[in-house]
């Protein structure tokens, strides 16, 4: 796997965990500590800070810059996050469980590709820890009503959509 290949993937990946963070705060900002799932949403937003904090010495560390849509990212995750919150809890839930199956689509087939080269275990390490956070904040938004969202099946799939779309976008940009 070349240099600049792992540097995509760095990016990439610091930015989707920098969008997590700021979900999380528009979440937040809009249920207070009143909302059902208040704690959890916390909780995992302080996990999520912890990731992009990780990505970002590597970030320095490696000299791989980040991507130059990371404004547009912190304005359309606090967007998306308090949105869905307005919907209401289960809507905040099934943005969640949409944003983190597609994160754990996308880190595991990095893991693949890390895998098969043999390349940079450090970056598979994070990865592979990352991912099970990931699907621990997926099943856990499932478990607090992530599917009564109203509308869920269409919720979820224009998400999952602008995932993958953030995903291709800040691997180049």
């Amino acid at each position: 796997m070349s240099k600049p290949d792992i540097a995509r993937m760095i990016r990439v990946d610091q930015a989707g965990e920098f969008g997590a963070t700021r979900i999380y705060e528009g979440q937040l900002a809009v249920m207070g500590n009143r909302g059902p799932h208040s704690g959890e949403i916390a909780a995992m937003a302080q996990q999520e800070e912890g990731h992009r904090e990780k990505f970002d010495a590597l970030m320095a560390r490696r000299g791989v810059r980040p991507t130059a849509l990371q404004p547009f990212w912190s304005f359309a995750g606090y967007a998306l996050g308090a949105g869905t919150a307005l919907l209401g809890p289960e809507a905040a839930m099934a943005c969640t469980a949409a944003v983190e199956t597609e994160i754990d689509k996308h880190y595991s087939d990095q893991l693949d590709a890390l895998e098969e080269s043999g390349d940079d275990p450090e970056l598979a390490e994070m990865i592979r820890e990352f991912r099970e956070d990931e699907r621990e904040h997926r099943d856990a938004a499932l478990e607090m009503g992530a599917e009564r969202a109203p509308a869920y099946p269409v919720l979820s799939g224009l998400i999952r959509l602008g995932c993958r779309a953030a995903i291709k976008v800040s691997e180049r940009v």
